[in-house]
């Protein structure tokens, strides 16, 4: 070797293994091909025209400006693409707000797990003084008092003497977004699609699983199963952590939950910057960098993390088409807008 040359050892990625659907399929699923059925709750049709109209809707909030698209927005991934979400007179909440994309497939609802499903869930911004400030009561009031909305409410539970009910509300809105599926070139690929993945994706995969990636990032909706530390080998940068956040512990107010979180699904990740229950990391590659380090106790090379990066741009899926409902019309009889917290 010639005096003063230092030779370098480029990345080399290692070839996609032979058996990687295989060994994939023991961890991950595919998602369905039809709308996924919900416990205790039959969808039908007339409960998701209903369950759109909801989601829609910004007079379920007391201001009359919020409604759960606000928050979810279906044209940006599922979620509104900011640090922390801003509600009921432009206060700001103190989480991340995670996508409604491919929901129903969570173990629960929340970062912290504290609603059981989806109608759980629908409750919670509603009543939540930071997001809505709502109360159940005046939502039924504004529903019953538009024709339109008793006619869907009758039509989606016929069986009901009283169909317009919060609980109602929720199985309704629980069923358009068990609708929200949205299958992705990964899906493909597990379905014996060999061409639906590049090699890079392919390689990025083999990473994610070699890695330990898929530990608590598994399943049908590459996450939102189980509940770990944020931090479970190295505690990220106080410019990560939200202050005074308990994580889980708030809801079991057991010490073993304190900072612990649902792991993040992973579908469509590329879309729903920024990342993590702070929302302070903007950038894809750097958190999954952080996540190396924090989660795997391991400095992720360049080279990994931007296979990492190519294989989580195969769960970008395809969004269902859903057209913007004309909503009933107010009528004199619906509660007007109003600035203050109700229920305070």
């Amino acid at each position: 070797m010639a005096a003063g040359l230092v030779t370098t050892t480029a990345f080399t990625a290692d070839p996609v293994p032979a058996d990687l659907r295989e060994t994939a399929l023991a961890t991950f699923k595919a998602l369905p091909s039809t709308t996924p059925a919900v416990a205790n709750n039959p969808i039908t049709p007339e409960k998701i025209v209903l369950g759109k109209a909801l989601f829609f809707d910004p007079r379920v909030s007391a201001s009359g400006v919020f409604s759960c698209n606000s928050c979810h927005n279906l044209a940006t991934g599922g979620d509104d693409n900011l640090e922390t979400s801003i509600g009921h007179g432009w206060q700001k909440g103190p989480r991340n707000a995670p996508t409604a994309l491919n929901a129903v497939f969570n173990i629960a609802q929340f970062w912290d797990g504290r609603a059981e499903d989806l109608k759980a869930q629908a409750k919670g911004p509603v009543q939540a003084g930071v997001e809505m400030a709502n109360t159940p009561g005046q939502v039924i009031a504004t529903l019953k008092s538009m024709p339109q909305y008793v006619e869907w409410f009758s039509a989606a539970f016929a069986g009901d003497a009283d169909p317009v009910t919060f609980d109602n509300f929720a199985k309704a809105l629980e069923a358009f977004e068990a609708t929200l599926v949205t299958p992705a070139p990964f899906d493909a690929f597990l379905n014996g699609d060999d061409a639906a993945m590049t090699s890079e994706q392919k390689q990025g995969l083999t990473v994610f699983m070699d890695k330990g990636c898929s530990s608590c990032h598994s399943g049908i909706n590459v996450g939102g199963e189980g509940y770990y530390p944020f931090g479970l080998v190295e505690k990220p940068s106080a410019d990560v952590l939200p202050e005074k956040d308990k994580g889980r512990f708030a809801v079991t107010n057991t010490s073993d939950d304190f900072y612990v979180f649902r792991a993040a699904p992973l579908r469509n990740v590329a879309l729903t910057a920024p990342y993590f229950h702070s929302g302070k990391v903007w950038d894809l590659k750097k958190a999954v960098a952080i996540m190396g380090t924090a989660q795997l106790g391991e400095e992720l090379k360049e080279e990994e993390v931007d296979l990492i990066v190519a294989f989580l741009n195969s769960l970008t899926g395809k969004v269902p088409e859903v057209a913007y409902p004309v909503l009933p019309a107010e009528t004199a009889a619906t509660p007007r807008p109003v600035s203050q917290i109700l229920g305070k």
